[in-house]
């Protein structure tokens, strides 16, 4: 019996194609299957033609493929065929459920390597010329998202790190701003929001923890939600008067 394939989880990065790193561009080339998520945009799939694509995306409100069933495909694609790509946006490692895919694919005896991509955290920062640290103001970073697996609770715990970056924050917003200013974070701590962070319909917004507990309205795509001293705006960078329109349009101001 020949030896199964070899699996990659590979990060895509934050959207646009030319983010994504050498190395996973490349074996996107020799993929024989992808099976990508559902932020992996049009023009990274561009990268692997010769590959049979299989969305398994996971979307918060629609319908998703369960994790156990795309664990299910790795392992039987990578007993029909030399290489099988497990296409992530942003980084596998970070928020990707790759701790259950790894153990599904040691556990069945299939070769796994994982190529990193840019997280949207440096994405965003990037995007939004605003660095997450910064000498004599802060100098840690906490990434979190309180969306969570179903059978365990929601955490209410904030990290206390100086910045704080929060994936997934759009519908959280309002609970977010809540809990910092309960925590005592002052009402005026800058904040950045971004949506669709590094595509065409890219929206950056400043504002602060104030205007946030107001709500953000209805998104268009992935938003992530940076705060603390560090996003305080340089003097060509303008903040938002708390008082936030009530339209669906609010991340599109």
């Amino acid at each position: 019996m020949p030896s199964p394939g070899k699996v990659y989880l590979i990060g895509a990065g934050p959207g646009t194609q030319d983010l994504i790193t050498l190395r996973g561009a490349r074996l996107l080339a020799q993929a024989d299957v992808v099976l990508h998520d559902a932020l992996v945009t049009a023009e990274m799939l561009e990268l692997c033609p010769q590959a049979e694509k299989i969305l398994v995306g996971k979307r918060y409100g629609q319908l998703s493929t369960a994790q156990q069933f795309i664990n299910k495909q790795m392992v039987d694609y990578a007993h029909k065929v030399p290489l099988v790509v497990r296409l992530k946006g942003g980084d596998p490692m970070l928020f990707g459920r790759a701790d259950e895919e790894l153990r599904a694919l040691e556990e069945a005896g299939i070769e796994v390597e994982v190529v990193p991509g840019i997280t949207t955290a440096l994405a965003a920062a990037a995007a939004s010329k605003q660095p997450l640290t910064k000498r004599g103001v802060a100098r840690s970073v906490a990434f979190f998202t309180s969306s969570t697996a179903p059978e365990h609770s929601t955490h209410d715990a904030i990290p206390d790190t100086d910045t704080l970056v929060q994936y997934m924050g759009g519908r959280e917003a309002i609970a977010t701003a809540e809990r910092l200013l309960a925590q005592g974070r002052r009402p005026d701590t800058p904040v950045v929001v971004i949506e669709n962070c590094s595509r065409p319909d890219q929206q950056i917004r400043r504002l602060t923890i104030a205007s946030l507990a107001q709500g953000l309205g209805a998104a268009h795509g992935p938003v992530l939600v940076m705060l603390g001293e560090a996003m305080t705006p340089r003097s060509h960078q303008n903040i938002e008067h708390p008082q936030l329109p009530s339209s669906a349009e609010q991340l599109r101001a």
